[in-house]
């Protein structure tokens, strides 16, 4: 097998150190091949590897990932038109027309990183053929290898109590067991979840905190789908790290289900939890197939609660089924249950994305609402039947960019929401002083 200059590109990943580059790059290079990393997010491209790379590869695990993409692909093909183009990542077999249109030869979606060996192993003989794969196969992963990255230090911190900390990423786990509507690992994964090796989760945290991390974000979909390899490695990461905090995503109906390890979480260093809540209303929750109901989440709030453990939810309170007294009820809920502080105020204003493949375009309301796709946006675009709820929604994301540039506190910017959606203030409902500190992630949740 003959050698090849591999260029592995990012465009985004929420602020973290990409181990969608990195991951791949110890195949590619344990394959003897010759593996530059780009993380654009965070430095500029590299002219001189992009104008000699054979194989140059995206990495798209998220819309606006993809959206970056269109205009990095632009620059690449300028620079290098003769390399063989790839994308991976859960958008990539999402967008498979799109990708072709900007010179993709080779998509990859699911487990990547044997796929993308064997097409460096092969770049030399594809030639402008074009593929499309999903694989869902077990691999035997190897240790990331994030040479070449920048540093934990210029990514995502982790703020509490008036400091921040340096924070790592990786994963322990891919796909889903549930199949949530809105979500893009179902098109995908369908219902499969696939481990990543306990021993390659811990040499991989090893290293990371090697290079200063004091904080981990485990980046699984659910971090309980698998509720034994996710315990397994947490008491050996505080066995080795007594001082080494995390956090992870786990569902509502996973918190309620395996109640009996929040304690294990607490002792072994999880720092907060974020859930996909999406909605603190049952009809919208039965149509996005969440699996957990308005009672479910106040349960979970409970029980995260006295294990101090703190819950920080997630919300798309925009929806083609939201109200103006809807939402209204939304923040008063908000406020009622001390979560103001627990809630990025971008979780506020959350519109449902209809991204290609989504399987809420199975309803005949949404099919009945969705336009033409926007191959700009990489959306089926939707007006609501109420144009005031788009009024409002329009509205608090210009408020949310003005406070975010005024570093204004999570309170004051939801009461100032509150007025903007009452028409006033909370009156008796006025969100209280937090009950204690929250940690929380530097860079916002976006999709």
């Amino acid at each position: 097998m003959e050698a090849v200059r591999v260029l592995l590109i990012s465009t985004y990943e929420l602020g973290r150190q990409p181990f969608g580059l990195a991951s791949p790059a110890a195949w590619l290079s344990g394959a003897g091949h010759d593996v530059t990393l780009a993380d654009l997010s965070r430095s500029s491209l590299p002219r001189g590897a992009a104008e000699q790379a054979e194989l140059i590869a995206f990495f798209l695990p998220m819309h606006t990932a993809t959206r970056l993409f269109l205009k990095a692909v632009e620059r690449v093909r300028a620079l290098n038109p003769s390399a063989h183009l790839c994308a991976y990542g859960l958008y990539a077999p999402l967008n498979e027309r799109l990708l072709r249109e900007a010179g993709v030869r080779t998509i990859i979606g699911g487990e990547f990183e044997q796929a993308l060996a064997n097409v460096a192993g092969q770049v030399f003989e594809l030639g402008c053929s074009a593929s499309t794969e999903i694989s869902l196969e077990r691999q035997q992963f190897r240790v990331p290898d994030r040479t070449g990255l920048p540093p934990l230090a210029s990514y995502a911190r982790l703020a509490v109590n008036g400091s921040t900390r340096t924070v790592g990423y990786t994963e322990a786990s891919r796909g889903c067991k549930h199949l949530c509507r809105h979500c893009p690992v179902v098109p995908v994964y369908g219902g499969v979840f696939r481990i990543v090796q306990p021993e390659i989760v811990l040499e991989d945290i090893r290293r990371q905190v090697a290079c200063g991390a004091e904080h981990i974000t485990f980046g699984d979909p659910d971090f309980l789908n698998g509720p034994g390899h996710a315990v397994k490695i947490v008491e050996a990461l505080h066995h080795e790290w007594p001082r080494l905090t995390y956090d992870a995503t786990i569902k509502i109906e996973h918190l309620l289900k395996h109640r009996d390890l929040l304690g294990v979480l607490k002792t072994t260093g999880c720092v907060f939890v974020t859930s996909a809540v999406e909605s603190l209303d049952d009809a919208v929750l039965e149509k996005l197939a969440k699996g957990h109901t308005r009672g479910d989440f106040l349960e979970a709030l409970d029980l995260t609660r006295a294990a101090e453990v703190p819950l920080s939810p997630t919300f798309i309170p925009f929806t083609p089924w939201t109200t103006l007294d809807s939402y209204r009820r939304f923040v008063r809920d908000l406020a009622r249950l001390d979560l103001c502080e627990q809630v990025a105020p971008i979780q506020l204003a959350i519109r449902l994305l209809l991204p290609e493949g989504s399987l809420l375009l199975e309803l005949p309301e949404i099919r009945g609402l969705a336009e033409p796709f926007d191959a700009h946006a990489l959306c089926y675009p939707w007006r609501h039947p109420d144009p005031m709820v788009d009024t409002l929604w329009a509205s608090i994301q210009e408020l949310i960019k003005r406070d975010e540039r005024r570093h204004s506190t999570r309170t004051e910017t939801f009461r100032k929401i509150a007025e903007l959606a009452l028409g006033g203030p909370l009156g008796g409902e006025e969100p209280r002083p937090a009950r204690a500190t929250i940690p929380y992630l530097t860079e916002p949740w976006y999709c």
